[in-house]
């Protein structure tokens, strides 16, 4: 404390909770409701967003279940050297796997019902290199598509709509028709059903189908695999590998990773998060300006104080620094009780949760409807680094008027009726 400055002393002192009069408490009460007032919207816009990463995490990764990060594919709609791309492609250290695949859509048909699908050939052995679905089969076996025997695996979603199971059949009808004496007409082919996914993601899960891709050349008529899936280390990094990708490879070949796939799903997550984190500091901003009649009133009952400091030879921004201080303090304590809270929830939000279910005889979230029953959290510290400054700035925004009111304070005046 000896080595502190005066005008740390002193807004410490007006900080700490005064006991000489009623108006004292009533202050130092008014100041801890604006710093529990700060820490709650901290805590709140942590807790809110780390759900939404967590929300964000979990789908992006339902997603990749069945998609791959990068996937390389000539305009032509066919790669006949695929296995001399595929040699090119594995040089590049990041990239961890590879598999050939078809892309098409069809219809398909069950008794009266039919359904739009996209179709999908791959080399069940080679599959696993660059997705997860062979893990996701919930019924049947996935090494059963074999090539010639036209077997294929249903989305759980889109097997429900049909109302078929593994052991039966379906028909697809292809884009193309063909052409007979009696003009253009569909072309039809029955597929066995040996098995049913459930990637716990929708759109996948209903609109989705994994033949052999010997057959799937047959069923398009195509000559060669549409092109290559790959798989890299991380992730977040396939914009940046398909870059480079693109500069390697040789032949007039198109790249695409997972991101400008799912490019309006990610927008429009980016700008949910984003409204939330400004309504959230909104709430931040109504606590921390708070402060402002706290510091109003206290400059109020410290006319006196204030006059005798200017008269013993403090200067006005020496008074300035004593309320700045006392603003700053409420907020640091805040945003750290915040943060601490913030976090403490957010890496327990799974035994909260269910604890809370479990008193009030809710559940927060239907798997029926949200596919997954746990409310997930990702806490990132760029996030909580972020929350914290913004209320960091905002509470010393809110100590500059009250400050610089107290500067412009005159002995004379202040002291005339003490």
């Amino acid at each position: 404390m000896k080595n502190l400055s005066f005008e740390w002393l002193v807004g410490l002192r007006y900080t700490r909770a005064g006991r000489r009069s009623g108006r004292n408490s009533f202050i130092s009460f008014i100041s801890l409701i604006s710093m529990l007032g700060i820490s709650l919207g901290v805590a709140a816009m942590i807790i809110v967003i780390s759900v939404m990463n967590g929300f964000q995490k979990e789908v992006r990764d339902r997603m990749l279940s069945v998609l791959a990060h990068i996937e390389v594919f000539d305009a032509s709609g066919a790669l006949p050297d695929w296995k001399s791309t595929a040699l090119e492609v594995q040089k590049n250290k990041a990239v961890t796997g590879t598999a050939p695949y078809v892309d098409g859509q069809a219809m398909i048909i069950r008794e009266d019902v039919m359904r739009g699908v996209i179709l999908r050939g791959v080399l069940p052995e080679e599959e696993p290199r660059v997705s997860d679905v062979a893990s996701k089969i919930k019924y049947g076996k996935w090494a059963d598509l074999r090539p010639g025997e036209f077997n294929i695996v249903l989305g759980v979603a889109l097997a429900n709509s049909l109302h078929v199971r593994v052991g039966e059949k379906i028909t697809l009808a292809a884009p193309e028709g063909q052409m007979t004496p009696a003009g253009m007409v569909p072309r039809l082919k029955a597929f066995n059903v040996v098995g049913i996914f459930e990637a716990g993601h929708y759109e996948y899960d209903a609109g989705m189908a994994f033949m052999h891709i010997e057959d799937a050349q047959k069923f398009f008529r195509l000559s060669a695999p549409s092109g290559l899936r790959l798989r890299i280390q991380e992730m977040l990094k396939a914009p940046q590998i398909a870059l480079e990708l693109s500069r390697s490879l040789s032949g007039d070949l198109l790249i695409r990773d997972w991101t400008q796939q799912n490019k309006t799903y990610f927008a429009a997550v980016k700008a949910e998060k984003t409204m939330m984190f400004i309504i959230l500091t909104l709430i931040i901003a109504v606590a921390a300006f708070n402060l402002v009649s706290t510091l109003v009133m206290t400059v109020t009952e410290k006319q006196a104080d204030i006059a005798i400091m200017r008269t013993l030879g403090a200067a006005p921004s020496s008074i300035m620094k004593i309320f700045i201080i006392q603003g700053a303090i409420v907020g640091l304590f805040g945003t750290l009780l915040g943060v601490g809270g913030g976090l403490l929830v957010s890496f327990n939000i799974d035994v909260i949760v269910p604890f809370i279910e479990h008193i009030l005889g809710i559940q927060v979230l239907s798997k029926e409807v949200y596919v997954i029953s746990k409310l997930p959290s990702d806490v990132q510290l760029l996030d909580v680094t972020i929350i914290g400054s913004v209320s960091l700035v905002l509470a010393l925004l809110a100590t500059i008027y009250p400050s610089w009111r107290a500067s412009r304070t005159k002995p004379a005046e202040a002291l005339r009726y003490e």
